[in-house]
């Protein structure tokens, strides 16, 4: 079953909205669930983390739209993102509605349909202000936090799902890949080329927000549980099949 279609969250204590539809991949009711990923741009986190979600009829959470999503209310409220107070503010009362459906990537804020207006680089280049947040991060883990109760069977994707977000999930992986693996393919996704002058822009970017965020989430620690999975020569294929391993795995160790 694939529990639910969007999540609607306004502060900590919102509830979603299930929506179940049926779905023919057989999977375990709650073992081995949620998935957690993390890993840094370009690793290839949500193309794996929506076709895994995919396969096994899972719901999928994508917590870095949700930076994204606060960054733009921030932005459309007429607020400077150097304004912590202000920022935070914003966000507690912001209405989003993220799809949990790996298929849908509609998002919506304040009811404006935002899902291109997240992914423009000039939106890219800002967001890690906003991440650095820590009330913020509060809010918004509180949150993704209420979406992985209501709804364990899910994928969550972003930076501190492993160490902060949903560090009990019995399936915790970070995704790696080699910088230059990293850089190409997140010049093609935000500027539709990986030529030199779309990797020298990209890689400013990558650079600056890994480097921020590393001051608010370690995510690329080995930690305890956690199994590194380097996609450098990795087909996607071969990637979603390895997770799907892990998160059997884990499944049947808790049976």
């Amino acid at each position: 079953m694939s529990e639910m279609n969007t999540a609607g969250t306004q502060g900590p204590e919102a509830a979603a909205t299930p929506h179940a539809e049926a779905m023919d991949t057989p999977c375990l009711e709650t073992a081995g669930y949620p998935i957690a990923i993390d890993g840094p741009s370009g690793s290839g986190k949500s193309t794996v983390s929506r076709q895994v979600a995919r396969e096994l009829g899972l719901s999928y959470l994508d917590t870095g739209a949700m930076y994204r999503a606060a960054a733009w209310a921030a932005q459309h409220a007429g607020v400077e993102l150097t304004d912590q107070a202000a920022v935070t503010a914003v966000v507690r009362a912001m209405k989003l509605d993220m799809p949990l459906d790996p298929d849908n990537k509609k998002i919506s804020c304040e009811g404006e349909d935002i899902t291109a207006a997240i992914r423009a680089p000039e939106l890219s280049r800002v967001v890690s202000q906003v991440a650095v947040n820590l009330e913020v991060r509060a809010e918004l883990i509180a949150r993704q936090r209420a979406i992985i109760a209501a709804h364990p069977r899910i994928v969550v994707e972003g930076r501190d799902i492993t160490s902060v977000v949903a560090p009990e999930a019995p399936t915790k992986i970070l995704l790696t890949a080699s910088e230059e693996t990293r850089l190409a393919r997140r010049a093609r996704e935000v500027r539709g080329s990986a030529a030199p002058d779309a990797l020298a822009a990209t890689r400013a970017e990558v650079t600056e927000r890994d480097a921020q965020d590393s001051t608010v989430a370690s995510f690329l620690e080995d930690r305890e549980g956690v199994v590194t999975i380097d996609s450098s020569q990795m087909s996607i294929a071969d990637v979603v099949a390895a997770v799907r391993t892990l998160a059997q795995g884990s499944g049947k160790e808790q049976e």
